[in-house]
């Protein structure tokens, strides 16, 4: 499954050890090290990759999740989760048709942050009475 990924500096190690030990296609939209940047910058920037079809779903990553969450539900076809545990990823998939897995550095190890981008892809959207709430959004 191909994933898009985009961090700020607070998330970039993160990004680099998902990129590295998770087997996914992965397109790293940045940043390129650990030098300061703004964290709404990569969630736009991999909310219009996404609206330009280059994948269906996308991680983001910052120091808590919180800032790089918010602005990238700024966006109407995105629908970012902010996960701590496997359980969360796996309800966001299953009830909320979330398309994008986004995890604070700061705040979740790197083994929880495998489950839990384990957990969202293999989750599909369980549908029916989902599908009405979801389209509420």
């Amino acid at each position: 499954m191909k994933y898009l990924i985009a961090s700020d500096h607070a998330g970039f190690h993160l990004k680099q050890e998902l990129i590295k030990s998770c087997e996914h296609e992965w397109i790293d939209l940045g940043p390129e090290s650990t030098d300061s940047v703004d964290y709404p910058d990569f969630a736009h920037k991999l909310a219009d990759a996404m609206k330009e079809g280059q994948a269906e779903f996308g991680v983001l990553i910052c120091g808590s999740g919180i800032g790089i969450s918010m602005a990238a539900n700024r966006h109407k076809h995105v629908r970012a989760a902010l996960c701590t545990h496997g359980l969360m990823a796996k309800l966001a998939r299953q009830h909320n048709n979330a398309n994008v897995l986004v995890l604070g550095e700061r705040l979740t190890g790197v083994d929880v942050a495998k489950d839990c981008l384990t957990q969202f892809s293999e989750t599909e959207f369980e549908g029916g009475r989902h599908t009405a709430r979801v389209e509420k959004i």
